[in-house]
């Protein structure tokens, strides 16, 4: 890791130097590297295996996700640290960004699902209906209004909420299918591009 370089004096005599690393740089690196294990080790082990790594360091990170807050889970961490730093932690960093990023859309198709059944469950006609057949051209408008009277009926009954968890089903699953359809299309134009 020790670079040389090497200056000519005017007696034609080369004079070699060793270039230390830059110990603030390194130490910068392995914070930034335990701080991803100490994220990676947060994920279900379903998520951990999404990363490929090596089978201890792994099995590592899947022990230190079960340990509290405590000295010997940092001493893990330093463990996982230090070996994964002989991997491509741009790999990681990146599989992580997108695994994050995953969980974020998660979120907000929940949440858009969530507006979309209310809105439904608030609405006696089909006004709503028609807007949410607009967004999601794959919908499957009959599907959508025997679910929105069913749920309206339990709600007016007094009933569980039997088809109002069904309603919201379906709309997240028509909404992660929109996501994944327009993901995909995405992805084909920028293979295109490049």
């Amino acid at each position: 890791m020790n670079e040389e370089f090497y200056l000519e004096d005017e007696d034609d005599e080369v004079e070699y130097y060793a270039v230390r690393p830059n110990k603030t740089r390194i130490k910068k690196e392995i914070a930034e590297v335990f701080a991803m294990a100490e994220e990676i080790c947060g994920l279900s082990a379903a998520q951990i295996a999404e990363f490929e790594l090596p089978e201890p360091i792994e099995q590592a990170l899947r022990d230190a996700g079960k340990m509290g807050q405590n000295a010997a889970k940092k001493r893990l961490l330093k463990y996982i640290t230090a070996r994964m730093r002989e991997l491509d932690t741009d790999a990681i960093r990146e599989k992580l960004d997108r695994l994050k990023n995953r969980s974020a859309h998660a979120v907000r198709e929940h949440h858009q699902a969530e507006r979309w059944r209310d809105a439904l469950l608030a609405d006696s006609g089909n006004g709503q209906i028609t807007e949410l057949v607009g967004e999601y051209p794959d919908a499957d408008t009959q599907h959508l209004r025997q679910l929105q009277r069913n749920a309206q009926k339990e709600a007016k009954d007094g009933k569980p909420p039997k088809a109002a968890r069904q309603l919201y089903q379906y709309l997240k699953q028509l909404i992660a299918d929109a996501g994944a359809a327009y993901q995909s299309e995405s992805d084909d134009d920028t293979e295109s591009i490049e």
